[in-house]
């Protein structure tokens, strides 16, 4: 009689959301589907930002929030001194938009608000030549399809940083830091729907941030299947980093 193999252990990550509208969205069955579960943290509810990564891994999402504004929000430097944790354990990192630019900043690069507007709907994001050998985005679709929403830009990468992808309108879309921490200034995480969200909250738009929201209304909604598929392709291989990191960290003990 054969033995049954033992299940694979599950991984976990902690998960920073800073704004109550962005939340885990599709990233929930996606890590569930790739065992990996996770914790979330919600420093805008008053929910502390841990000073140690004790997760395998580490996902900070998105929010309304400037990455400027520490005097309204300082648990922004708790967020970037967990990220700095994070790649000192070389613990897998994914910052997303909001999360990707207090990545920039918590290594030394720089954030401005963007000299472009506001980027939304869908981001076509073209890897450069680093990315065929990187672990999160070898093999993506190339362009690249994916929600975004964004008034802010990563105005200068961390000197050792790789830069992994650029756009028409704001140049650092994906970028790595040392080995472990990605920030991406799109959203993989997003569907239409969440995107609506975001529109309908949208304080006090200009006439032109008016036109853009909904125009990206319609691409969003028109490209939604090769978005959703795009990155639900991202968020494995991340997935995977995470596990065959955290796997060979159990296997050193």
């Amino acid at each position: 009689m054969t033995a049954e193999r033992p299940p694979a252990p599950t991984r976990e990550v902690l998960v920073v959301q800073p704004d109550p509208l962005d939340p885990m969205y599709e990233l929930e069955g996606w890590f569930t589907e790739a065992g990996v579960s996770w914790t979330c943290v919600r420093p805008y509810a008053g929910e502390p930002v841990p000073e140690r990564l004790e997760a395998d891994g580490l996902v900070v999402l998105g929010g309304d929030m400037s990455s400027l504004d520490d005097a309204g929000y300082p648990w922004l430097e708790d967020i970037r001194a967990l990220q700095r944790d994070a790649s000192d354990r070389e613990a897998p990192s994914l910052g997303i938009c909001l999360g990707a630019q207090l990545m920039a900043q918590a290594f030394g690069g720089r954030t401005a608000v963007g000299d472009r507007g506001l980027e939304t709907g869908v981001a076509r994001v073209e890897w450069l030549p680093a990315a065929a050998v990187d672990p999160v985005h070898a093999g993506l679709p190339h362009p690249f399809l994916a929600g975004t929403m964004h008034g802010d830009m990563v105005a200068e990468l961390p000197k050792d940083a790789t830069w992994l992808g650029t756009g028409p309108e704001y140049p650092h879309q994906a970028f790595r830091v040392g080995r472990t921490s990605w920030g991406v200034q799109f959203h993989p995480e997003i569907n239409h729907a969440a995107y609506l969200t975001w529109v309908h909250d949208h304080r006090n738009p200009s006439e032109q941030d008016r036109e853009r929201l909904a125009s990206g209304d319609e691409d969003l909604l028109a490209h939604e299947d090769v978005v959703l598929r795009g990155n639900r392709r991202l968020i494995s291989n991340f997935t995977g980093v995470l596990r065959a990191a955290a796997d060979l960290g159990a296997a050193s003990r």
